[in-house]
Formats: structure tokens, sequence, C-alpha cells
């Protein structure tokens, strides 16, 4: 199993920013609940996709920089910054964590200043 996720921060706390990423990014994010130590409003927008071994492969750096790039200056207009916004890969595996990666998709990662992170986590059944 993987777990695709984008990740937007931003510093000022509440639904304004949050729908307003909601829409101008035009995909359904993951509910935003509260935690009994966190803030009153939401911090944070992320976007799951998940993935199964059956499934076709998902491109989750081009899919995600696509629905980036087009609408990067409003992102930023809205108060989010480029350190705050990351792609990131949970992976779930049951013999070996083996992935790789186009160069292609790497220049173009390296080159927004976008944020990866992977984890690796052994499947016990």
């Amino acid at each position: 199993m993987k777990y695709h996720r984008l990740f937007i921060g931003y510093d000022k706390p509440g639904f304004e920013t949050y729908d307003a990423i909601t829409q101008l990014l035009g995909v359904t994010p993951e509910p935003w609940e509260k935690h009994w130590f966190g803030p009153d409003k939401p911090a944070s927008w992320s976007y799951l996709v998940v993935s199964d071994e059956e499934d076709p492969y998902f491109d989750f750096i081009n899919v995600f920089l696509d629905l980036l790039e087009p609408k990067l200056d409003t992102l930023l207009q809205l108060g989010v910054k480029k350190e705050n916004i990351s792609l990131g890969l949970a992976y779930l595996y049951t013999h070996q964590c083996a992935l790789g990666f186009d160069a292609q998709e790497m220049l173009r990662l390296g080159n927004s200043g976008f944020g990866l992170s992977i984890d690796c986590h052994e499947e016990h059944k």
C-alpha cells in the first residue's frame, strides 16, 4: 500500500486559507480535524491518494507538481511559503522497499523548491 500526500502549510491558521487552497487546486483535501493539543483552525492543507500494489503506477511527483506549478503565484499570495510545501510517500511493503525515480522528475522537483519525504514501513500481516 502506498500513501501519496501533498502537504501545504501556512502561517495564519484559518478556514479561509484552507478553503481557498481547496478551490484553487480543485481537489478534495483530507478532512481537517481539531486535535486536543492543536489550534482551533487549520494551519495546513493536505491531499492524499492511496494506491495498492495491483493499481496502475501513480506518478505522484508529476501529478502533484502539475497541480501546484500553474497555481504557485496564487498560493504564495494566500500566505503559503515554498518551504511549507512538500510531497510525501509512505510505503507499506512486505518484501523489499525498493523505489526508483526518473531523473527528469527529480530535476523538476528540485527546481520547484518543494520538499520530498519518503517513509518505508514493513507491513506485518
